[in-house]
């Protein structure tokens, strides 16, 4: 560890608008195709200096087509090269394969996964830019804390007593670090974070502007007079490559840990209450609600504005729709699909669904079948006078 002051005394007083990228000036399409385990069809060293939608791109840009069907169309864009799931041209016609054999036509990498691929190589031509290392003049650091070699501290940002910031990491203009807080190396905390006092952040972990980490749970005990705060003097470990998107909140435990596991992926506006357990490589869709005590195992999905009543359990792999409402206790089993108000099995949601958009007929079907009952009741009252 090394002093913060130490970085201070070199700091220049525009340090902090110099913006550093990793991108270099391209890469031919041998070298991406050997990154990604794929096949060159065509002109291994056309350079590639970028990424495009396949609508946009043009001169040394590179798409990704994943659906063989739209091959035929892909292989006239502008496109100097194209991602395309293996064995695609074999399948396409004689006339189409021939376009791709034209001298400006886009060259073809054949593998298994083009989508996954497109990412890969769009974490290698576009890297995050990164401000050059250093604290910035109106930065307040504590002369207890420990920041390691190559960090960026930003304008207005305040680092607390104790507090232990990792190499390489980047703390945007007015991010607020708490006492005692941990945060290890090549992490990226964005304008207005704020980790409350305790909270650990493992390595290579992103947190979009205005997330907050470590606020009090919402924890209650009502007596005649009204409510009391239950005790909320818990942390919140978050693990390695974690990323949580912009205005998200973790709650601290109440008298344990609110944990998110490596490498899980929250979108915008999610909130985590107190003592919520997310395992590893979860993904979570914006304005979701997690109550408190929940289980979610690890590589489950669950999609945007889902709402999770308290000590609620996702067991691993499942996937949970939009807009459903787990209630408090519930169990939504490994491996399944849900969806619904309250969440049940896809099949039997679409079929309640089909019920649903059919209760007007049914009704009108209902009032007719009344009536008629009411005509033959009248009939018989009439044979029986």
């Amino acid at each position: 560890m090394i002093s913060w002051f130490k970085y201070y005394s070199h700091f220049k007083l525009h340090a902090q608008t110099k913006i550093m990228s990793e991108g270099t000036g391209g890469k031919t399409v041998a070298e991406l195709a050997a990154l990604v385990g794929g096949r060159v069809l065509g002109d291994g060293a056309v350079l590639i200096n970028r990424v495009a939608a396949l609508a946009d791109a043009g001169a040394g840009a590179i798409a990704f087509v994943e659906e063989r069907r739209l091959l035929p169309d892909a292989l006239g864009s502008r496109a100097a090269c194209l991602l395309v799931p293996v064995g695609a041209r074999e399948e396409t016609s004689a006339a189409v394969a021939a376009i791709a054999d034209v001298a400006d036509g886009p060259v073809l990498i054949e593998v298994a996964r083009p989508k996954l691929a497109f990412a890969l190589i769009a974490e290698l031509l576009h890297p995050p830019k990164r401000h050059a290392a250093g604290v910035h003049p109106t930065a307040v650091v504590a002369a207890s804390a420990q920041i390691e070699a190559d960090v960026y501290i930003g304008a207005h940002a305040c680092i607390g007593e104790r507090a232990q910031v990792g190499a390489g990491t980047q703390v945007h203009a007015g991010v607020i670090v708490g006492d005692d807080v941990r945060i290890g190396r090549e992490c990226v905390l964005r304008p207005h974070v704020v980790l409350y006092d305790g909270v650990e952040l493992g390595a290579r972990v992103v947190l979009h502007a205005g997330c907050v980490v470590g606020a009090d749970g919402f924890g209650y005990v009502r007596d005649e007079a009204g409510y009391h705060k239950f005790p909320q003097i818990g942390s919140v470990v978050i693990e390695d490559d974690v990323e949580l998107g912009a205005h998200t909140c973790v709650d601290r435990g109440a008298l344990g840990t609110t944990r998110i596991g490596r490498g899980t992926k929250l979108d915008n506006l999610v909130q985590v209450a107190h003592n919520v357990q997310i395992g590893a490589r979860v993904v979570i869709a914006a304005q979701t609600g997690i109550s408190g005590s929940t289980l979610i195992e690890d590589d489950a999905v669950i999609g945007g504005q889902v709402g999770f009543g308290d000590h609620a359990r996702v067991e691993a792999g499942a996937v949970i729709g939009s807009k459903a409402g787990v209630l408090p206790g519930k169990i939504v089993r490994a491996g399944t699909v849900q969806w619904g108000v309250p969440v049940r099995p896809l099949a039997e949601y679409k079929r309640l669904n089909a019920h649903f958009g059919r209760l007007p007929q049914m009704r009108a079907e209902l009032d007719e079948l009344r009536r008629r009952v009411a005509e033959l009741a009248a009939l018989v009252e009439t044979k029986a006078d």
